[in-house]
């Protein structure tokens, strides 16, 4: 069974009395443990499938579902839920909270879901990339690869099933990026985690198990290899 698959979906945007298909009729299955890159130009609607894969957003049309779960109509009541234990989430911008420490934002999500060993979860996280010096640090504090890292951390504090990227290395340098990416991959194997990540970049899409390339809201291309 698939860990997560897009039956149809559909999404359009009214912008200026004008209508807009973003994604036209995709359809798409995710593997469970699977390392899925979703390719293509800015404006391909990349990033607005990762929303609605994620629970994010909701298709016009279609259905998403999550092994044999149906998400799509979920109320954000039941789906917090499942984006909280069931996801994880790494944005190009970090998102990290500016008044909690490294240690506090890794820790967040696991303390929403009320559990014990959150702070030695965040700890063990944060040693294994190299953050345990940066603990007790805010986020002004650190480097751009250092809140990249982070936030990896935060995405996989609660052991999710399904990690999803957006542009991961959007905002590194190419040093810090790739060290990021390898740092995802690494993770990915070490966990099992499913992971599903948003590039424009080639040379990152190369290194996946599969690759999706999206024009003008449609699938042209779905791969093993580049």
């Amino acid at each position: 069974m698939p860990a997560l698959e897009a039956r149809s979906v559909s999404k359009t945007y009214t912008i200026d009395s004008r209508r807009m298909t973003v994604l036209d009729s995709i359809v798409l299955s995710v593997a469970e443990g699977e390392f899925l890159v979703i390719k293509g130009e800015s404006g391909s609607g990349k990033s607005t499938l990762l929303s609605i894969l994620s629970g994010l957003d909701r298709p016009d049309a279609g259905r998403v579902l999550l092994g044999e779960r149906d998400i799509t109509d979920l109320t954000e009541d039941d789906l917090a839920p499942i984006r909280n234990a069931t996801f994880g989430f790494v944005f190009q911008s970090f998102h990290l909270i500016p008044s909690l420490t490294a240690r506090e934002n890794v820790m967040f999500p696991a303390e929403l879901r009320g559990d014990p060993q959150a702070r030695e979860k965040a700890d063990r996280l944060l040693e294994r990339v190299g953050l345990s010096g940066r603990a007790t640090s805010f986020p002004h504090q650190l480097s751009g690869g250092e809140k990249q890292r982070c936030a990896i951390c935060r995405a996989l504090v609660n052991d999710p099933q399904i990690l999803f990227a957006d542009e991961p290395t959007g905002n590194l340098d190419q040093a810090n990026g790739w060290a990021v990416l390898e740092l995802l991959r690494e993770l990915h194997h070490e966990h099992r985690t499913t992971l599903i990540l948003v590039t424009h970049s080639l040379e990152i899409a190369r290194t996946a198990d599969r690759v999706i390339t999206l024009q003008a809201g449609t699938i042209v291309a779905n791969t093993g290899h580049v």
